[in-house]
C-alpha cells in the first residue's frame, strides 16, 4: 500500500511538472506573438514604439519585479503581462506591478507608464474588468491580435 501511494506521488509529480512546462511553453508562445504585435497595436493608439524589450527582471532593495514585454519610446513605457489563459488574478498581479516600474527601473522614473495584458484565452468578464482597471487588452481576432478596448478608451497611467 505504502509503495503504491509512493509510486502514485511519483506519477503526480511528474505530471505537475510536464503541465507547469507546457503552460510556460504556452506563456512564451503568447509573448511571442504579442511582440511584433504590441509595435503595431501602440502605433495606431498614437505611441511612437522605439522598442520592445522581452523578459525583463529587475532585484532591487530586497524586491524582485518581472516584466514579459515592455513597449518603450522616449516618454511612454507600455508593460504587457502575456498569458495563455488570462485571469482577474492576472489583471491583479499585473496591476501591482505596474505600481512598482518607477521605483524598481529608475530609468522611466520620468515616463508615462502604461499597461497592457494579453492572452490566447481572454474571458470576457475578464477583459471587461482589466479595461476598467485602465489596462490594454491584446486580444486575438480571427488571425491577428487586436485591441479590445472601445474606441473612446482613456487608458490609466502611473
Amino acid at each position: 500500500m505504502v509503495r503504491e501511494a509512493k509510486a502514485t506521488s511519483k506519477e503526480v509529480k511528474a505530471v505537475t511538472t510536464s503541465v507547469g512546462r507546457l503552460g510556460n511553453r504556452l506563456g512564451e508562445f503568447v509573448e511571442e506573438a504579442v511582440r511584433p504585435a504590441a509595435v503595431r497595436l501602440f502605433q495606431q493608439c498614437g505611441i511612437d514604439v522605439h522598442g520592445v524589450q522581452q523578459n525583463i527582471s529587475v532585484k532591487r532593495d530586497g524586491e524582485a519585479l518581472e516584466i514579459d514585454l515592455l513597449v518603450v519610446n522616449d516618454l511612454d513605457t507600455v508593460a504587457i503581462e502575456c498569458k495563455s489563459n488570462l485571469s482577474i488574478d492576472d489583471v491583479n498581479e499585473h496591476l501591482e506591478r505596474l505600481a512598482k516600474i518607477k521605483r524598481m527601473i529608475p530609468r522611466y522614473k520620468a515616463h508615462r507608464i502604461l499597461g497592457a495584458v494579453a492572452g490566447m484565452v481572454i474571458p470576457d468578464n475578464v477583459a471587461a474588468y482589466a479595461i476598467k482597471k485602465g489596462l490594454y487588452v491584446i486580444a486575438q481576432n480571427g488571425g491577428h491580435l487586436d485591441l479590445a478596448n472601445p474606441a473612446v478608451f482613456v487608458p490609466k497611467t502611473w
